[in-house]
């Protein structure tokens, strides 16, 4: 048939659960991202809510929160929660592998990557400032 569909179903498990932001205007990005830096191409994923905007409304929830917060303070504020996360990740994650990354999306439209995990040595360098940083 001249329409059938040239992607097939594998039964081969996904080797990474990404949750991201519900955008679709970075969900191309999202993906470039996964396979330059992990070559990850087959993954589960679950889409959270998104602030639908620029770095400006980035991070909805912190926003709602933390209405009077400068953008500067809402990033510190998720690097402190994604400490504290990664501290406790044995508690939601068991075992599994854990990368927290944060899209920085400025008003050029240039998109970055930040690894929110002070220990890791994966992915972006752009984690080196959060090494000291306690949490709460």
């Amino acid at each position: 048939m001249a329409n059938e569909p040239t992607l097939k179903w594998s039964p081969a498990r996904p080797s990474a659960l990404v949750v991201a932001c519900s955008d679709g205007r970075l969900q191309e990005a999202t993906d470039a991202y996964l396979f330059d830096e992990f070559q990850i191409t087959r993954d589960d994923r679950f889409y959270g809510p998104s602030a639908s905007g620029r770095i400006e409304s980035a991070g909805a929830d912190y926003r709602r929160k933390l209405p009077w917060a400068p953008l500067a303070e809402l990033r510190t504020r998720q690097e402190l929660d994604a400490v504290d996360l990664l501290g406790r990740r044995r508690e939601w994650a068991a075992d599994a592998s854990v990368l927290l990354y944060r899209c920085e999306v400025d008003s050029a439209g240039s998109l970055a990557f930040v690894n929110l995990d002070p220990d890791s040595a994966l992915g972006s360098e752009g984690s080196a400032h959060l090494r000291n940083r306690r949490t709460r």
